[in-house]
């Protein structure tokens, strides 16, 4: 048994080498045979590729699949790049629009302020809003104008288009603007082209109350409202808005002005009015104090 057995790996050791040199011969052949550079040989080989590719389709399927897989991987991760890019500069695109937005808005608010006519003897301070008040039972702005340029109690403040409030408090640097809609606003106006006078009395709402007027029955909705100049604080003929009559039938004034967007402010000049000696103080007798242009200029 032990003999019969040393016998037969008597035979294989030289069998498996011999195949091993057959087949290191065969690879040698096939090399060469498919390196030579020769008609007939390349006949030989386009046969034997017609023959024996077609038939390893299903062992280049999974080859095949991997490098599909590869190469979906690199186009999504391309993708993932290009998509956080992207939102990169929609974010950027963004800010500049919001910015081309802010800088249209200023433009327009300046550009109405340039085209509003004035009587031109009134000369003007133009100021930039800061904050406003914040406070429901107060209507105000503050300016970055103040003293140093020039701004007096009681002057008149308006936007591009209609009369704003007025001067109520004047720091170096700073001033206070209360506004119509104050409650404790009270405006001599004159309702065109009736005429009729009456007080424009704020009520913290949009649209003030008309009171005092003298004839109700000559007016309608829609007629122009200007300042009448009466009592020399405001100059005459400044734009305030138009009538209206809410549901109850009191008549009211929508302002001119865009109180949403209050940016900048014109401070009108009107050296010939009374001046007030209290700062802050609104319209009221007994906190006015009057003096003739005359004697203000010789002080």
């Amino acid at each position: 048994m032990a003999k019969d057995r040393s016998q037969s790996e008597d035979y294989l050791g030289p069998l498996k080498r011999l195949l091993t040199a057959v087949l290191v011969l065969l690879l040698i052949a096939i090399f060469i045979v498919w390196r030579i550079d020769n008609p007939r040989v390349e006949r030989l080989r386009a046969q034997v590729v017609d023959r024996v590719v077609p038939s390893f389709d299903w062992a280049m399927a999974p080859v095949t699949g991997a490098v599909n897989l590869v190469r979906d991987f690199q186009s999504y991760s391309r993708i993932v790049e290009q998509n956080q890019e992207l939102r990169r500069e929609l974010q950027q695109m963004k800010a500049w629009k919001e910015a081309a937005q802010q800088l249209r808005d200023e433009n327009a608010r300046l550009l109405d302020l340039n085209n509003v006519r004035l009587d031109p003897r009134l000369t003007y301070v133009t100021g930039v809003v800061l904050a406003d008040s914040g406070s429901p039972f107060r209507q105000s702005v503050l300016l970055n104008v103040g003293a140093r340029d020039g701004i007096l109690d009681g002057w008149a403040t308006m936007d591009g288009i209609g009369l704003v409030g007025r001067i109520s408090g004047v720091g170096e640097r700073t001033a206070r603007v209360i506004l119509l809609t104050d409650t404790s606003s009270q405006l001599p106006i004159t309702i065109q082209p009736a005429g009729q006078q009456a007080i424009l009395s704020g009520d913290n709402t949009a649209a003030p109350l008309v009171t005092f007027l003298e004839n109700p029955d000559l007016v309608r909705a829609g007629d122009r409202v200007v300042t009448s100049g009466d009592g020399g604080v405001f100059p005459a003929g400044v734009l305030v808005g138009h009538l209206a009559q809410d549901p109850s039938g009191r008549l009211r004034v929508r302002l001119s002005a865009d109180y949403e967007r209050l940016k900048f402010l014109r401070v009108l000049r009107n050296q010939g009015t009374e001046i007030i000696k209290d700062p802050g103080a609104l319209v009221a007798p007994e906190g006015i104090e009057t003096a003739p242009l005359a004697e203000v200029r010789d002080e």
